[in-house]
């Protein structure tokens, strides 16, 4: 029987030689200015056997900029600092796309630079804490509600981020709509009590994220633009009174754009099938994500759930991921204390599989 994850596949523009997809994931190694460095080359060249790996979360430009050691994709430096990583991954036979990220009213005063806001649909403070390397934990800011003008201005930004993430050698981008940044607040009932054109019902909820979509996609085309979601997630202090319903309305607007894809995660909760709802609203190719090992992978594929499926923390532990599911080899586990430490360890220093490791 063909092993469908080994196979190649097509999103968009976008091709892929196998369906193994590397999930965005914080890990807090850039520059203190958000530059990319030569740790964050090695380690994505390390994992470029992934048929797509999707970059980590970016900011489109400082305002926002959630976490210290978070990447940025505002300044020439950056960008020139990007085209080492996409250089190295192409040259492995890879294809990358990077994670456009506004954080919105999630951090903090001591991660920007000096009078840089924290902004939001809503001027309503987030609960909890944030990391600071300038002062340990703090309350995230309470952020300042954006203009009408400011919002169009943002979508804006996603636009410009766009192109420069393609100057940069990405092969396209994916808007990070899930985890309570930016495009979720406008999204979500609890956080976004606007009364102009972005707020409101459902479908004003979401013409946020759906403009910045557009606005990416007439910028450097469709098929090379993305969408990550997870209907029912509540990170960051997110609430919506119909998650299912909110998403799904947002999976509608989004189908006409021919999109790439929708990188759809698993629900927390029972009551939704993301997966399902997905499906059903969007219409485009799908990538699925969280929980999966290689059989469920496999088997979710062969039952033509999705197009691709995305692994997160099995690509942290193993750089050589579809190497070892293809040979059914014994998968490492990750060190959770060196997740978003700087340095390499934790981070490029996870051995490759070996014949004693079988």
């Amino acid at each position: 029987m063909t092993q469908h994850l080994f196979t190649p596949v097509t999103l968009g523009d976008l091709h892929l030689a196998n369906r193994i997809v590397m999930a965005p994931m914080t890990r807090n190694r850039a520059e203190p200015d958000g530059t990319p460095n030569a740790l964050m080359v090695e380690h994505y060249a390390q994992r470029a056997t992934a048929g797509l790996i999707v970059a980590e979360g970016t900011w489109p430009e400082v305002t926002g900029q959630a976490y210290c050691r978070q990447p940025g994709i505002e300044t020439a430096a950056h960008v020139r600092a990007w085209r080492r990583v996409t250089d190295a991954v192409h040259q492995r036979g890879g294809r990358i796309v990077l994670q456009i990220m506004h954080s919105g009213r999630i951090g903090s005063q001591h991660i920007k630079p000096a009078g840089v806001d924290s902004v939001a649909p809503s001027a309503l403070q987030a609960r909890g804490e944030i990391w600071t390397d300038a002062a340990g934990m703090q309350p995230f800011d309470i952020p300042r509600a954006l203009s009408t003008e400011e919002v169009k201005a943002a979508i804006a930004e996603h636009r410009a981020a766009a192109l420069r993430a393609r100057e940069a050698g990405f092969d396209g981008v994916e808007l990070h709509g899930t985890s309570g940044y930016l495009s979720m607040q406008f999204l979500s009932s609890a956080t976004n009590q606007r009364q102009d054109a972005y707020g409101g019902n459902a479908a004003a909820r979401a013409r946020f994220a759906a403009e910045c979509l557009q606005a990416m996609a007439e910028a450097i085309g469709a098929g090379r633009v993305g969408m990550r979601l997870n209907p029912g997630n509540t990170y960051n202090d997110t609430a919506d009174e119909d998650s299912g319903a909110t998403h799904a309305e947002l999976m509608r607007q989004a189908s006409p754009l021919g999109l790439a894809y929708l990188h759809v995660m698993r629900a927390p909760s029972a009551d939704i099938d993301a997966f399902a709802l997905a499906r059903q609203n969007f219409g485009g190719p799908l990538i699925l994500n969280d929980g999966f090992d290689g059989a469920s992978a496999e088997a979710a594929l062969q039952a033509g759930q999705g197009e691709a499926i995305s692994f997160a923390r099995h690509f942290i532990a193993n750089p050589d991921l579809v190497q070892r599911l293809r040979a059914g080899l014994p998968l490492a586990r990750f060190d959770r204390r060196t997740l978003y430490t700087a340095g390499a360890a934790g981070y490029n220093d996870y051995p490759v599989a070996t014949a004693e490791t079988v």
